[in-house]
Parts: structure tokens; C-alpha cells; sequence
């Protein structure tokens, strides 16, 4: 009999490119969604899929979803780069998360159904950034920064730590900057290529650990299946590259000249305010956790990953 997946955030950037896998390879999905009209959504026709209405913030979910879950993955959370990060914003960049998987917590206490695994979306803004009194790279067990987004990861993985008390195998992945073309940075980053120009962000020089996106569901399905999974991953590619680089990458593979133009770091504060801390910060994420348990990654470097995308 095939096993149901719920799903969590199934209608983002990650949940789009997760869905089809998972149809794929004769999984059922229920998709928990809080919008009332499902029937209009993606998929919403297909035999295979079933969307199921919740509300973190009014703690509204329906138990009876939840005993039909063999596995959760849990996506759900607001974008952090969509707008500016006023307080009201950030308010709601961390209770999405962590009011979702409180929630998630709570409705399995009430019932004796247990998933046989669990694998939750958490992001590498949980690490600091590169310094001389913390040599690159980051691994798992290095504690969580003390900025706004470290505080927010280390809230949204301890949402969700009750869970192994319950006896329900979990994973947490530490997500680096997913590259796609159907949305997240890598379009703000292609965008001024269009016109010759390729915008230095600072000096250029700062490490972005990123992941492509078929690797990551890749990675998350890997999760899913591999019983003996457990704990903090990161999902970061094993080779980490500089944001001059990466613009470089991009401008080769659009066969194009560029100019590279300098955004000084202080015109980025202005232009962005606090968020302007990360596109900043250069930060370099170890692979290696998830390579010692078996997983390959196919694009494991910028060259091989933006064709693709």
C-alpha cells in the first residue's frame, strides 16, 4: 500500500518542485494549505492529492489528517527576504514557523498515531558568519547565531523537538540559498545581467553556501526514506562559492559580457535595513554530515548547477 506524505508549505518554492517527486514515485500527499478554496489550488484534481485546511495562528487543524500521515514534511513558513523586516515582519517571519510546528506537536500528543518520520525545514541563517575566531566551514553542532534569524532558526527547530520523545524519527535541514529560476534569489540575481550589469554586493567576497533545488528534494525524500537519518543536516552544496563568483557563473552561463558594478555595503543598509546583515554576511556551510550518510549530491558545483535550474 503506498505511504501518505503530509506536507507543510506544499505550495512554495521547495513544496512545488516536492509534489511531483513524491507523485512520482507512488506516494499519496495530503497538503496542508490555509486557503478554503483547494479546489482551485494545484493538484487539486489529481487522484493522489488531498488538501486539508489549518491555520497555525487560531491553532485550527484537522487530527484526523494527521492519522493517516506515515510521514510529515514540514515547509510552512513566511519568506524572509519578500519584504523589509520591520518588527511586525519579523513577528510574523518567526511565529510562522514556530507556531506551525508547535501546532504540529500538539495535535500528535492528542491522538496514538506516530509517523515514521518526520523532516523539518530550518535554514543555515542559524550559523554566524565566517570569522577568524570560527574558521570556516559551519557544521551542525556549532551553536546558533545571535542575531534575529539565528534566534528564529533556534526557536523553529526546538518547535518541533518534542517530537522525538514521541518516538517519531526526525530531521531537520538546515537549508542554504535554494537556486531556481522559478523564484528565491537566484532571479534577483540573473535580473541585472539582462543589461550587461553585475551588481558586487559589497566585496564581493562573501561565501553563499547554496543547494540547487532538485538536490534538496532530493535530499528531503533521502530523508524521508533512510530510517537510520536523525538529528540536524545541512543542505548546503559541497562547494560553497563567493557572491563575485557566483555572478561570474551566471554571466558565463548566459554566454554574455558584464560589468561588474560595486554596491557599497553602507548603500545596502540604507536600501535594505537589517536584512542588508545577511546579503552581507559571508557564511560557509560543511556538506559533509549528509555525504558520510550516503547522499550524492548531482550538482554538487555552481558550474553544474545553473544550467539546470
Amino acid at each position: 500500500m503506498a505511504k501518505t506524505v503530509l506536507i507543510t508549505g506544499g505550495t512554495g518554492l521547495v513544496g512545488m518542485a516536492l509534489v511531483p517527486a513524491l507523485l512520482q514515485q507512488g506516494y499519496q500527499l495530503i497538503l496542508l494549505t490555509r486557503s478554503r478554496q483547494s479546489h482551485s489550488l494545484p493538484y487539486a484534481t489529481h487522484p493522489a492529492v488531498r488538501y486539508s485546511y489549518w491555520n497555525p495562528s487560531s491553532a485550527e487543524l484537522d487530527t484526523d489528517v494527521l492519522t493517516k500521515a506515515d510521514h510529515i514534511v514540514h515547509l510552512a513558513g513566511a519568506n524572509v527576504a519578500d519584504k523589509r523586516w520591520t518588527a511586525a515582519r519579523k513577528k510574523e517571519i518567526a511565529s510562522s514557523r514556530v507556531l506551525s510546528g508547535r501546532l504540529l506537536v500538539d495535535r500528535l500528543k492528542e491522538i496514538t498515531h506516530r509517523p515514521l518520520s518526520f523532516v523539518g525545514a530550518s535554514a543555515i541563517g542559524w550559523y554566524g558568519a565566517d570569522t577568524k575566531d570560527h574558521p570556516a566551514p559551519f557544521v551542525e553542532n556549532d551553536p546558533p547565531d545571535a542575531s534575529f534569524l539565528g534566534e528564529t532558526c533556534r526557536q523553529w527547530e526546538e518547535s518541533t523537538a518534542p517530537l522525538t520523545a514521541l518516538g517519531i524519527r526526525r530531521v531537520i535541514l538546515r537549508i542554504g540559498i535554494v537556486l531556481s529560476r522559478k523564484g528565491g534569489a537566484l532571479p534577483e540575481f540573473e535580473r541585472p545581467l539582462r543589461f550587461g550589469i553585475a551588481p558586487i554586493l559589497g566585496s564581493g567576497k562573501q561565501m553563499i553556501s547554496w543547494i540547487q533545488l532538485q538536490d534538496l528534494v532530493t535530499m528531503i525524500i533521502f530523508s524521508l526514506e533512510q530510517s537510520t537519518l536523525q538529528g540536524v543536516y545541512n543542505a548546503t552544496s559541497p562547494r560553497p562559492v563567493s557572491q563575485y563568483s557566483l555572478m561570474k557563473a551566471l554571466a558565463r552561463q548566459r554566454k554574455q559580457f558584464f560589468i561588474p558594478v560595486p554596491v557599497p555595503a553602507f548603500f545596502l543598509k540604507v536600501l535594505m535595513g537589517e536584512m542588508s546583515i545577511e546579503v552581507l554576511k559571508s557564511t560557509t556551510v560543511s556538506a559533509s554530515k549528509i555525504e558520510q550518510c550516503g547522499f550524492c549530491f548531482q550538482y554538487d558545483t555552481i558550474e553544474k548547477a545553473l544550467p539546470i535550474c
